[in-house]
């Protein structure tokens, strides 16, 4: 099973931020939400441009990659940015040796054309031996989801710090 990548907070100021969030959570919620869907949006972006495109163009794995935010932030807000096409975990993480399905056959055929450019009639032959190295070697992984949030963590803590910053000031200067 894969292991899901998250961001932290610092919470050194929780109490705080937990009293606001009882004092004023219409307050929080205004902040917080915009700050996390900022986030979201600039790590989609990041993600999309770290993904290998295939004979789909930024239509396939690339295009399918999109963002999510659910809950509130005064009881589970969550954001996550994914891919629900079943090739992601594969090109993300990389594979073991394998053997490579029939569909998976014509899938690297299709690849071969049009991504490396080899006619119709030299495909057949150039795909054998990527099928042929994938089931001795495996692939290797793009890490594109690891490393978007990787190059991007600290940005986007910037923006929720700023959110609670905002959060903080709002409170401090009487709005309820």
């Amino acid at each position: 099973m894969a292991e899901v990548a998250a961001i932290t907070m610092d919470t050194s100021q929780a109490a705080l931020f937990a009293k606001h969030l009882q004092t004023a959570p219409q307050i929080v919620q205004e902040e917080i939400t915009p700050a996390l869907h900022e986030a979201l949006q600039l790590l989609e972006r990041e993600i999309k441009d770290l993904t290998p495109v295939g004979v789909m163009g930024g239509g396939g794995l690339r295009g399918s990659i999109t963002s999510e935010l659910r809950g509130t932030a005064i009881d589970d807000l969550q954001g996550k940015v994914y891919s629900p096409m079943k090739h992601a975990l594969p090109v993300e993480m990389g594979t073991k040796p394998h053997p490579v399905s029939r569909e998976g056959q014509a899938a690297i055929r299709d690849w071969v054309e049009k991504i490396l450019n080899v006619s119709p009639e030299e495909s057949k032959s150039v795909a054998f031996l990527v099928v042929r190295k994938i089931s001795k070697e495996g692939t290797e992984g793009a890490h594109m989801f690891e490393e978007g949030l990787s190059k991007n963590t600290r940005q986007i803590l910037n923006m929720l710090y700023a959110a609670q910053d905002r959060i903080v000031a709002r409170l401090q200067a009487g709005a309820r």
